[in-house]
């Protein structure tokens, strides 16, 4: 480590001494609960994340409590953080845990555990078991390239290796755990995205944007898949106190979790009203509701189809008694339909 990469680590480590989040899962030496706390993160705002990181550790204390758990209770203790896929690989993990006899101390041992990335290894080895390896994540590749002056994509094959080589360069002897933590909170909190506080940061007087008027610029990312529109129209389908749910099979989008009657296309829809009795007509209650998704933006209107009579339903469909709706881990967006949908 040269000179002035030591002046980087030594004022980012004074930085995290005196502004450090106080975030619950620090300090404490607990892998589950920091493993808990980075898996609930991914595409979650810390504010949220937070509540949910409580609610599990409240609900499952150890790994060994998650383990025993049923996917429908981790799934619906999830319910609307979205990409249910982590809480699926979380549950199957923390049963790989328990067939270890224990959490695995290395980030080379950890990335083994299902759906645990390079990032979450480093993370959990570093802040956990202290093992001096550097963990890059969104905040990481914005402070390094920034700083740095590195104009080569961060989404990148090239990029992913010269930003970790870098970080890994920078980290402090028996310190990782709070470099890599001092370097998410700096992104967080001063280099942020959009609006940097340059004004307020320690590490102005070296940042190579700042002096080329490039923070808007860097991190430089190459164009991601372009995003798709769907339409959905969803029924809630009611009978005598029983509505008809779904459970998505595996390999879909929403594995795992239940939907109403969902319908896709125009065609689709007219052989629902062509099947149904004479005067009876799914009746509109929500219109153009929006729901983003990573590479798909949803809009969807809310029917409420209530019978007398329970109809054919379509292959894979249950009746479930309303009572026992909550028990059924759902998308947000059916979620924010059963709330909405009219009470008989």
């Amino acid at each position: 480590m040269n000179n002035d990469d030591n002046r980087f680590t030594t004022t980012l480590l004074q930085w995290f001494e005196e502004n450090a989040r106080p975030l619950p899962w620090r300090g404490i030496g607990n892998a589950y609960a920091v493993w808990l706390s980075e898996v609930i993160l991914q595409q979650t705002r810390i504010e949220q994340g937070t509540d949910y990181w409580y609610r599990f550790m409240e609900r499952f204390p150890t790994v060994e409590h998650l383990a025993e758990a049923t996917e429908d209770e981790v799934l619906r203790l999830w319910q609307g953080l979205g990409y249910y896929s982590r809480a699926r690989h979380l549950h199957v993990a923390a049963k790989q845990v328990v067939q270890l006899g224990g959490f695995p101390k290395t980030a080379r041992e950890i990335m083994r555990l299902k759906g645990v990335g390079p990032y979450t290894a480093a993370a959990i080895a570093s802040m956990a078991f202290g093992e001096d390896v550097a963990a890059v994540d969104g905040n990481v590749y914005r402070v390094l390239a920034r700083h740095f002056g590195i104009d080569t994509p961060i989404n990148s094959s090239q990029g992913q290796h010269l930003f970790h080589d870098l970080a890994t360069t920078l980290l402090p002897a028996g310190k990782a755990g709070d470099f890599n933590q001092a370097l998410m909170d700096f992104g967080a909190m001063v280099c942020t995205p959009r609006a940097p506080h340059c004004l307020d940061c320690p590490l102005a007087g070296s940042c190579m944007a700042l002096a080329n008027g490039q923070q808007g610029i860097l991190p430089v990312k190459l164009k991601t898949v372009k995003v798709k529109n769907l339409h959905f129209r969803c029924v809630y389908l009611r009978c005598k106190g029983y509505t008809a749910w779904l459970r998505r099979p595996a390999g879909s989008i929403w594995q795992g979790l239940w939907q109403p009657l969902l319908f896709e296309d125009d065609a689709q829809w007219q052989a629902l009203l062509s099947s149904l009795p004479d005067g009876l007509m799914p009746q509109l209650f929500h219109g153009g509701v929006k729901h983003v998704l990573t590479h798909r933006v949803i809009t969807a209107d809310f029917y409420l189809l209530d019978t007398s009579s329970r109809i054919s339903l379509p292959e894979g469909y249950q009746w479930i008694d309303e009572q026992d709706l909550d028990n059924h881990a759902m998308p947000r967006l059916f979620e924010i339909m059963v709330g909405e949908c009219p009470r008989p």
